[in-house]
């Protein structure tokens, strides 16, 4: 009985860690957690918007996107 609980154990562990990576590093893409961000006329940030992962095409995408101002507030993406 102790081996098949140590047994489910480890499995559990093993899935754990699998789950734990998302599926672009599973697939071995090129991947980043980028969000847009506000920039006041000093360029201090006041507004953040929700992270997401980004691979591959997509990434290049929103890397390459020039950034816009409006009213003196200039948004961007920042990944880190």
């Amino acid at each position: 009985m102790k081996r098949i609980k140590k047994k489910f154990a480890y499995a559990a562990g093993l899935l754990l860690v699998a789950c734990s990576f998302t599926a672009c590093e599973m697939l071995g893409g090129s991947c980043q957690t980028c969000q847009l961000v506000s920039y006041d006329q000093a360029g201090d940030p006041f507004a953040w918007g929700t992270m997401a992962e980004y691979c591959d095409d997509d990434l290049v995408t929103v890397k390459t996107t020039p950034p816009t101002t409006t009213n003196g507030v200039t948004t961007k993406y920042v990944c880190y």
